[in-house]
């Protein structure tokens, strides 16, 4: 979160007093780094102003081949309620990065596509700048810990719009 550009700098600034005054206080917690929600992101395909997929043209931000790693909040959920009592996750980070949810701007736009059957035009919008990567923090990955979890791929989660 130390690499968070404006304007979002500000909510990754709380939230780093918030978990610095948890720790001090010495209260048991575990952090759930759910990432990006897939209601928000990926039914516009990562568009701002709709929550539906476009028709004709879709924006891709840079060359849009950063990736990025999209959940449905159901399943942040099951992670989230599963970790509560397991000491493998006390005072620790639970990443949700499932293989198959991690992708690409034009990943996504192309699962679109195949599931649609649409071609859209993409209009590129440069960008100078991505978030730096979160590789390096201390934490476990969720889909380790609970393997038995069933995670809804991006995929399956498009079809709901179909």
């Amino acid at each position: 979160m130390g690499h968070a550009l404006e304007p979002g700098r500000i909510t990754f600034d709380e939230k780093m007093e918030i978990r610095r005054a948890i720790e001090e206080a010495s209260i048991p917690h575990t952090y759930v780094s759910a990432n990006c929600f897939a209601a928000f992101f990926v039914p516009n395909l990562s568009q701002m102003r709709t929550l539906l997929p476009p028709k004709e043209k879709v924006h891709v931000y840079g060359d849009g081949n950063v990736k990025v790693i999209f959940m449905d909040e159901d399943d942040v959920a099951t992670y989230t309620i599963k970790s509560i009592d397991d000491p493998r996750a006390l005072n620790k980070t639970i990443y949700l990065r499932p293989p198959e949810n991690i992708l690409s701007q034009n990943e996504l736009i192309a699962k679109w596509e195949k599931l649609s059957g649409e071609v859209l035009e993409r209009i590129p919008i440069p960008s100078d700048e991505f978030l730096a990567s979160m590789e390096g923090e201390d934490g476990e990955e969720a889909s380790l810990l609970y393997p038995e979890v069933r995670c809804t791929r991006m995929e399956d989660y498009m079809k709901r719009y179909l």
